[in-house]
């Protein structure tokens, strides 16, 4: 195993801690993320995310499997979330895809991919069912994370 699968390990250990700090010293100040709900996110922004993740994680459990080695720079990986959301407390089980790439020993690209929908209907019940496919839900979805995601970042000097 290289270091860079070591990292990937790392990064969810550090998760499933929720210590967002040894999250953020694993990636490139440069860093890019991309995913389905939090969109593109980069540098500063990359980190909040995650400690604005870690903060108001409730009884999360975080699974990492298939962590492999694409190439020297490359790993691709597979993890899962399982935890409470909303004021109903609604479980969400998302399965989550991942690829990374790596510049000077630390993430410089994580790019994640799951189903939007899927997770609208675990995250809203029957109501998603019938509109979470659309477009538009979908959209509100990211509209809300991304106005939280903002005034996280507002509320936290170290990210200005």
């Amino acid at each position: 195993m290289g270091a860079n699968t070591e990292t990937i390990e790392e990064l969810y250990r550090a998760f499933q801690r929720r210590d967002h700090q040894s999250m953020a010293a694993l990636y490139h100040q440069s860093a890019r993320f991309s995913g389905p709900m939090f969109g593109e996110l980069r540098g500063v922004e990359v980190t909040a995310m995650w400690h604005m993740l870690c903060e108001r994680a409730i009884d999360l459990e975080v699974t990492l499997s298939d962590v492999t080695a694409d190439h020297e720079q490359s790993v691709s990986a597979h993890w899962e979330a399982r935890y409470p959301f909303g004021p109903k407390g609604r479980i969400i089980h998302n399965k989550i895809g991942t690829t990374f790439a790596f510049e000077d020993g630390k993430i410089i690209d994580h790019v994640e991919e799951f189903n939007l929908w899927r997770w609208t209907r675990m995250a809203f019940g029957w109501a998603a069912l019938l509109t979470g496919w659309s477009g538009s839900v979908q959209a509100k979805v990211r509209e809300r994370v991304d106005q939280s995601l903002k005034r996280f970042i507002t509320d936290h000097p170290e990210y200005h």
